[in-house]
């Protein structure tokens, strides 16, 4: 089966950056063209961090043991995912696409599958565990032919 027909769009995200793009050729000679970007700004956790963790009394005199501090960056991550995910949904509720590729690092992929409304989930035609999002989008083109190209199998969704 061929992954990247015409019109199918190809989702490269990171926690960061969501790259949204529509193959307007074919397998053979994939054309990807910029729909929308989105991205989210995501300073380090000791940047978003305004308090030392919380501390408890242990059972011994003068003991005290810290709380594990919140992760907000990695948070603000799995919001991106979610809010990525709606997007889709919106677009595939309007008709904007009827297939598409998921390119993303693993624990973004698995985020964003996590949220991902049925009616997305049913259009995934494959899924890649890449980190693409800063690539040019001439080298994307040449990575997802060898990936998805006429004759390979590809990966298909996990969902």
């Amino acid at each position: 089966m061929t992954i990247l027909t015409q019109g199918t769009w190809v989702l490269i995200a990171d926690g960061e950056k969501a790259l949204f793009l529509r193959n307007d050729l074919d397998a053979q000679t994939p054309d990807l063209n910029v729909v929308k970007i989105e991205t989210q700004e995501n300073p380090p956790d000791h940047e978003q961090g305004a308090n030392r963790p919380g501390r408890m009394n242990d059972n011994g005199p003068g003991q005290k043991s810290a709380f594990a501090d919140t992760d907000w960056h990695e948070l603000a991550k799995e919001r991106f995912a979610a809010e990525v995910a709606a997007i889709l949904y919106k677009e595939a509720h309007k008709g904007r696409f009827e297939r598409i590729v998921l390119v993303a690092p693993p624990a973004t992929l698995g985020e964003l599958r996590d949220h991902l409304h049925k009616e997305v989930a049913d259009k995934v035609v494959a899924e890649l565990p890449k980190t693409l999002t800063n690539h040019p989008l001439d080298k994307v083109e040449e990575l997802l032919k060898k990936e998805f190209g006429p004759g390979e199998t590809g990966r298909t969704p996990v969902i």
